[in-house]
């Protein structure tokens, strides 16, 4: 492992320990694309408006394989009993890391930047109370909140945005609940480059990292 990039992967967990989203770009043979990630906990209602207008994606809290375990949170592919559901193929993985939609029970819609922001934060609580909380009596689904479960082996089994950012929440010491969303192109409609992404992170002083970093440093 070279020091340059170990004090990069440090120097940014240490900004994520502290609430500070990073850009993490996977790999260009995978889907090529850059998430903004915060730790769950830190997410407020100006976080979810700039995941929205900033980033563009899909707005989704990925857990950890044991806190998903713990609260009975299967992928979504096990769950719907439908033929669409059925032979999916993935040019960039084996598998999806969906499972199920939720909102915190004391939101109104959900959908508003308040409501998801207390979900998401919410969600980061009860990721650290895994083994004493009833999810079912915090969550109700379906919600506006996408949940994403972690590979068991985190990044020695899968290397996408989910097992990244749970791998950097572990690596600063962080409830295993991140928040992550792809950040779209409004000129292209395809995903930011890794260049325009680096760019904007320099103008918001965010830390962005190549996932081979992670991979390298903490897998």
């Amino acid at each position: 492992m070279s020091q340059t990039t170990s004090a990069t992967v440090a120097k940014a967990t240490e900004a994520f320990q502290k609430g500070s989203p990073l850009l993490v770009h996977d790999a260009e043979d995978r889907e090529g694309e850059t998430d903004l990630i915060y730790p769950a906990q830190a997410v407020t209602p100006e976080a979810v408006s700039r995941l929205r207008n900033d980033a563009g994606g899909l707005i989704c809290v990925a857990l950890s394989h044991d806190v998903a375990q713990a609260f009975g949170l299967a992928y979504m592919d096990e769950i719907i009993d439908h033929p669409a559901s059925e032979g999916h193929e993935l040019g960039y993985d084996s598998r999806s890391s969906f499972s199920l939609t939720v909102n915190h029970r004391d939101t109104y819609t959900g959908i508003t930047d308040d409501d998801r922001a207390l979900t998401i934060t919410e969600l980061a609580h009860a990721a650290s109370l895994a083994d004493e909380l009833d999810f079912a009596d915090e969550f109700r689904a379906p919600g506006h909140v996408h949940l994403l479960r972690a590979a068991p082996g985190l990044l020695s089994e899968r290397q996408g945005h989910t097992e990244l950012g749970v791998a950097l929440a572990n690596a600063a010491e962080l409830p295993p609940a991140v928040v992550v969303c792809e950040m779209l192109d409004d000129q292209t409609g395809g995903a930011l480059s890794p260049d325009n992404a680096r760019a904007y992170a320099e103008r918001h002083d965010f830390p962005y990292l190549e996932g081979a970093q992670i991979i390298e440093t903490l897998g």
